[in-house]
């Protein structure tokens, strides 16, 4: 882990769209839809997989039931601690 960290960009090397990302996550407490982050954001796919890497925000998949007895998956990205801190959050 100490090897991932020494990686991570410092908090004024922060691309925009990273940071953008970040913000948006760190002011969504359950998460953000990857989906909704790439369409109504614009923030690339590639952002999105380079954040979870970098170990600035994680993955949670949820299992949700709807009415009928079906079942669907959803993958919401949180902000980790360490993005909060690249943030200055």
């Amino acid at each position: 882990m100490r090897a991932l960290q020494s990686r991570l960009p410092p908090k004024d090397r922060l691309s925009q769209e990273r940071r953008q990302a970040l913000q948006l996550l760190a002011c969504s407490p359950r998460g953000a839809i990857e989906e909704v982050l790439m369409l109504s954001h614009e923030i690339s796919r590639e952002t999105l997989s380079m954040l979870a890497l970098a170990g600035l925000a994680t993955v949670v998949t949820e299992t949700l039931r709807v009415e009928g007895g079906g079942t669907f998956t959803i993958d919401r990205l949180r902000i980790t601690d360490a993005g909060r801190r690249a943030i200055g959050n």
